[in-house]
């Protein structure tokens, strides 16, 4: 079992942070894009492999990025998940609503912390499910008004709940990848593979790749480099330092944030429920976080001699971070 991290620092918050800033523009693009959402998602993952591309040759020149046969399965896997997700998502907008694919989609927190559990020995403090209950559900209130007036499940709400999986695989993998593979390569990487990856969905769906307006393709360099390369990599940054399921449920905060943000892009009113419910998401994801700063400080006292794992901290020099899973009890 992996060694915890303990943060030392509030830059992990604070790089995970501008990361909801940056994703909470993804909805914005697809709406602003006239191409299907699969193809959306190809090209925002093609131009971010070609926009980190220069940035990735400068740093394996300064020194290796450190991939060999033991860990480039991270990356590979990631990109792969974050092929499905993106392409099983935005498919299933023509089956369902906005609203049901985002509540559920957003049940991907639920299945890290299930996986934690299952496949690697974790196990969770009271106030951890209370704090991700509490997210959820405010989640829910903000934009599923729809959903939950008409709970019920069709194909739609099926393919934006195997989405979720993917997307809580892509969390467990990158926690673990990012052990050995600094945060601008592991980005690069899963950027490419998940674009090969929807490359080969559009194909099979028979979606056009040209033949758009001028608009469509600054939508698509403008996704690439905002909810790619600056949202995935703080993302990639801050499952580096914290556990994933940390970070799955702080994302939480993703849906609360477009909501903001569709007030003067969309010109999109929040209701009073939806207001509510971005008060209970933000409560529920303070209450996870600090339940994963009580596990870290109560594991440093009860483990006082326990050494600290190196990992891959993006400046090349051998971090003395270590990880653990938020609240976990030991």
């Amino acid at each position: 079992m992996q060694q915890p991290r303990h943060p030392g620092t509030a830059l992990p918050y604070l790089v995970l942070g501008c990361g909801i800033l940056a994703l909470s523009l993804s909805a914005m693009f697809v709406r602003w894009a006239a191409a299907p959402g699969p193809i959306t998602g190809f090209y925002r993952l093609a131009f971010a492999s070609l926009i980190l591309l220069p940035l990735v040759l400068v740093r394996t020149l300064r020194r290796p990025m450190g991939i060999n046969r033991s860990n480039i399965l991270y990356p590979l896997l990631g990109g792969l998940f974050s092929a499905f997700d993106l392409g099983i998502w935005s498919a299933s907008l023509a089956f369902t609503t906005a609203a049901n694919a985002t509540i559920i989609g957003n049940t991907a927190p639920l299945w890290v912390a299930l996986a934690s559990i299952l496949f690697f020995g974790q196990r969770f403090s009271r106030d951890f499910w209370f704090g991700l209950a509490l997210a959820l559900a405010g989640a829910a209130l903000v934009v599923g008004a729809d959903f939950l007036q008409h709970p019920r499940l069709g194909i739609g709400d099926l393919m934006a709940l195997t989405a979720s999986f993917f997307y809580a695989g892509f969390y467990l993998v990158t926690e673990r990848g990012r052990v050995t593979i600094d945060a601008l390569p592991y980005t690069w990487l899963v950027a490419l593979f998940a674009g090969a990856g929807l490359f080969l969905i559009n194909l099979a769906l028979g979606n056009p790749f040209v033949g758009y307006p001028r608009q469509t393709w600054v939508v698509f360099f403008s996704a690439a480099l905002v909810s790619q390369v600056i949202g995935y990599f703080a993302l990639t940054y801050s499952l580096g330092h914290l556990p994933a399921s940390v970070v799955s449920p702080t994302m939480i905060g993703q849906p609360v944030m477009t909501t903001l943000l569709a007030i003067p892009l969309l010109g999109e009113i929040p209701g009073p429920l939806q207001a509510v419910g971005g008060v209970i998401a933000l409560a529920g994801i303070f209450v996870v976080n600090r339940a994963h700063s009580r596990a870290t400080r109560h594991l440093a006292m009860v483990t006082p001699e326990l050494g600290a794992a190196p990992a891959a901290n993006d400046d090349g020099v051998e971090s003395d971070i270590q990880r653990d899973g938020s609240g976990v009890v030991k």
